[in-house]
């Protein structure tokens, strides 16, 4: 299968430079509303990693890590509208205060879902952080309580963020234009 946005090269839409500076400002946030409260972070994957990975470093509360694969976008550049568990979280949650941490929020219908099914497991408190988010595409009422950057409707790749497995490993966000 060839794809023209698979050989074309992302443009820069957030440079490193500011993802790294708006990490440690969500961080500082993070702690001020934490403290020394332990909590659970869990890590959406496959997108979030990388900025999980570079966030819970700059967290200074007792902390554990979860991983919680889904999938609503397969190789698409627009969500299916259904939410398919690849992997579930290991750890009982109950009891325990949670932070799930995003790579973006488009239409809002993952991290809706995401949401009901923990707070179906009795947690302490669900609070969310999103490396990006896009409001104008929101299609569920859904807040984040700490967002890293708000963007237009552009399809993003990088830092984590993918178009059919690719591009994951570019240290900052693109896009790719349109040539059609």
């Amino acid at each position: 299968m060839t794809d023209e946005i698979l050989v074309t090269k992302p443009r820069v839409l957030i440079p490193e430079v500011k993802i790294q500076a708006r990490l440690k400002e969500l961080a500082a946030e993070i702690n001020n509303t934490y403290q020394n409260t332990e909590i659970t972070v869990i890590c959406t994957l496959k997108g979030s990693f990388v900025f999980f990975a570079d966030l819970i470093r700059e967290l200074e509360m007792p902390l554990t890590c979860e991983f919680l694969g889904l999938s609503s976008y397969g190789n698409q550049k627009v969500t299916s509208g259904e939410v398919k568990v690849t992997l579930d979280i290991n750890e009982p949650l109950e009891g325990k205060h949670v932070l799930v941490v995003e790579d973006i929020v488009d239409t809002g219908l993952t991290l809706q879902y995401i949401c009901k099914s923990l707070l179906a497991r009795n947690v302490a408190s669900l609070k969310t952080c999103a490396l990006i988010q896009k409001p104008d595409a929101l299609k569920v009422p859904i807040e984040v309580d700490f967002t890293g950057f708000k963007i237009g409707n552009e399809f993003v790749v990088g830092y984590g963020i993918d178009y059919a497995e690719r591009f994951r490993d570019l240290p900052y966000v693109g896009f790719v234009e349109n040539e059609h």
